[in-house]
């Protein structure tokens, strides 16, 4: 756990990290602080429980979830909170991660879990630090100066 930490970076496996590494890093850009953890909803499921009601309490605002194969894991989470959950369908598994992408698409009426693409760690990085600006006007200004040179980067780029 990191003190001042305003969002929660989870994921089932340590085969997950070098993809959902990138959530670290994208909030490090806007000094966003963040922790990580690893907990597998099936077979740690106590500790799952626990973590999520922790979560509040300690000043957690955003979740993002990285799953594969299943994708349970940011399910369940959005289940257990109130906070907006942040899914991140990872590649794998026999349908090259599809069936991650559509269980954390197709949640139930109720638990909604926000979603990007397949493996795009980063774009759910971008949306917590969205999500967290809607009451940080300071925030706001970073993400304007960030799409700005992210424009300015894809007009010099060529095709």
């Amino acid at each position: 756990m990191v003190d001042g930490a305003r969002v929660a970076v989870i994921y089932g496996s340590m085969t997950e990290h070098e993809v959902m590494a990138r959530v670290g890093a994208m909030l490090g850009r806007f000094q966003v602080g963040y922790d990580e953890t690893v907990i597998s909803p099936h077979r740690s499921p106590r500790a799952l429980l626990d973590w999520c009601t922790e979560l509040e309490p300690r000043g957690i605002e955003v979740v993002v979830a990285g799953g594969g194969v299943g994708a349970s894991l940011a399910g369940t989470v959005a289940s257990h909170v109130t906070l907006p959950v942040i899914g991140v369908p990872l590649k794998g598994g026999g349908l090259g991660g599809l069936d991650a992408l559509v269980a954390m698409a197709s949640m139930s009426a109720g638990v909604p879990v926000a979603c990007v693409g397949l493996d795009h760690s980063t774009n759910a990085a971008v949306l917590a630090v969205q999500i967290l600006a809607v009451r940080d006007p300071g925030l706001r200004i970073q993400l304007a100066q960030f799409k700005e040179t992210f424009e300015q980067a894809a007009e010099t780029t060529p095709l």
